[in-house]
């Protein structure tokens, strides 16, 4: 290879849709570089890192399941705000063989939203079903824009230990995955004025997992349902909360908001973003 690069590490990748993301806005731009996906596992790590240090053309990658902590002891720096949320998913070189660290999950989870966010609402709640790297970031980011927070995983602790670390303010709540899978009987209140959204930030529901065990009993009237899953990407979660009237937001959004922000790091230049759509087609095919 002897132009610069950049990359996604993950175990699995063969699904990453990254490269292809990355790929379309570098010949957009006419740009001679590639992005290209690398299968790291846990135990390679250390020495992936150590073999890109000595490359002149790497510049950076993206990190994906299951590194997004792990990968934060074998780098020099952590900025902003990977940092705050205690998960990289994005390093690059900083001169003088520095890696430095940081996390765009945060910004692209939130730019679908950013209508809604713009609104004035009395009441803002969020149910968040997963508990690893997507979703520190997806707390920290919820939390910062004044969201009670309901956050659901399979060990109830770990939940609550998340909370307490991103999102120490505010009366949030901790509880067991099982909790939302059987129905409630609950009578919410009129929501005019009100944002909730329900946020599957875990693998199930994604190719070769179990199913998102959801009830939509728990989702309020006027809800938005989010699912940071994007193979398959209309999920089963999304396709149940279109049929109880819910409005969706599928894990394309997430995914090429995060990819927006890693891209301008990687090549200096910011990605052509009017060409959107027809990414998103290629995507879907």
């Amino acid at each position: 290879m002897t132009r610069p690069y950049a990359e996604v590490i993950g175990d699995p990748i063969a699904q990453s849709k990254s490269p292809a993301i990355h790929n379309f806005w570098l010949k957009k731009l006419g740009i001679a570089a590639e992005y290209r996906a690398c299968h790291v596992r846990p135990a390679e790590l250390a020495d992936y890192l150590a073999a890109r240090r000595a490359d002149p053309l790497w510049r950076g990658c993206n990190v994906t399941m299951p590194h997004k902590q792990a990968v934060m002891a074998l780098i020099d720096r952590i900025d902003p705000p990977g940092d705050a949320i205690g998960a990289v998913n994005t390093i690059i070189p900083s001169g003088d063989s520095v890696f430095a660290g940081t996390n765009t999950d945060a910004a692209g989870f939130l730019e679908p939203l950013a209508a809604e966010l713009a609104q004035t609402h009395y009441f803002r709640m969020a149910r968040i079903i997963g508990t690893g790297g997507a979703a520190r970031a997806i707390i920290a980011a919820l939390a910062s824009h004044n969201f009670t927070l309901v956050v659901a995983g399979r060990d109830p602790a770990k939940a609550r230990a998340l909370l307490d670390e991103l999102a120490p303010r505010g009366e949030h709540h901790a509880i067991d995955i099982a909790h939302f899978a059987d129905p409630t009987d609950f009578a919410f209140d009129d929501r005019e004025g009100c944002c909730d959204l329900v946020i599957n930030a875990s693998s199930l529901g994604m190719q070769g997992q179990p199913p998102l065990p959801f009830d939509w009993s728990h989702a309020p009237p006027g809800s938005i349902a989010y699912d940071i899953v994007t193979a398959p990407l209309d999920t089963a979660f999304l396709k149940d909360a279109r049929a109880k009237g819910h409005r969706t937001i599928d894990g394309l959004s997430m995914l090429i908001g995060q990819a927006a922000v890693a891209f301008e790091k990687f090549f200096d230049a910011p990605p052509p973003r009017e060409h959107d759509a027809e990414l998103r087609e290629i995507l879907t095919r």
